[in-house]
């Protein structure tokens, strides 16, 4: 698709190959959960690349992988699912036009669902996934596996993308990983764990939650350098020689 020049948000990709697929989006967010997870599913499940979207408003920052560039928000499809998948986050102010850039792509091809992947920060241990849906009829699709919020709100992009699908009545889920403020693998694999419900993805996680035991170990002893430091008695305080 050639971009539309009067248009700030640009879509280079070649059409879907089914009508009726469903569409998984992840952007960077709170624990890069929804980030993580779709990057992790298109690389495992082998999902092919059919386009890329730039926007003179996105950030100047492109991801690298073996001395090779990637676009920082990416298409990619296999059989009926199709994932959209970004590494920069997408600032407020651009939300709505990011947003409706992409469903304006979508529906030609009368999408079955969409399903936004993102992180909620809370105080609590576990690694639960909380669920949103744009109508009552909907719900029903992930009772059995997300916990679904009574109350509340969602802001950033996962809020703009589920306000356009409930507009032009698109079914459409948002999957909360519960997770901390800091790259949370273990937070991904449990929003895997759905999807691997939702479309019988079988999908093995553990080497997720291998690299979640890694990053955790780094931050404790980040954690522990920095108490170190902190209990360091100050120069002031230091015994002189010499």
């Amino acid at each position: 698709m050639s971009p539309d020049p009067s248009s700030d948000i640009r879509i280079y990709s070649r059409p879907l190959s089914h009508e009726g697929s469903s569409v998984l989006m992840g952007f960077p967010g709170s624990g890069l959960v929804g980030s993580i997870a779709l990057q992790y599913m298109v690389d495992q499940l082998e999902f092919t690349q059919i386009g890329s979207m730039n926007s003179k408003y996105f950030p100047p920052l492109a991801m690298m992988n073996r001395g090779v560039i990637n676009v920082p928000v990416r298409f990619y499809e296999k059989n009926n699912i199709a994932a959209i998948v970004a590494d920069i986050p997408i600032h407020p102010m651009i939300c709505y036009e990011v947003a409706n850039g992409i469903m304006d792509w979508l529906m030609p091809f009368k999408v079955r669902e969409v399903v936004t992947i993102a992180g909620i920060i809370t105080n609590e241990p576990e690694k639960r996934v909380f669920g949103v849906a744009t109508s009552d009829e909907a719900l029903p699709r992930i009772q059995e596996n997300t916990i679904i919020l009574p109350i509340g709100s969602i802001s950033g992009i996962a809020s703009s993308i589920l306000t356009e699908c409930k507009i032009r009545n698109i079914h459409a889920y948002g999957l909360l990983g519960e997770t901390i403020n800091a790259p949370d693998p273990r937070a991904s694999a449990a929003s895997i764990e759905v999807l691997n419900k939702m479309y019988d993805l079988n999908l093995d996680v553990k080497p997720l939650l291998e690299q979640a035991e890694e990053i955790e170990s780094t931050m404790q002893k980040l954690s522990e350098q920095v108490q170190s430091a902190e209990t360091m008695p100050k120069k002031e305080q230091l015994p002189m020689y010499g």
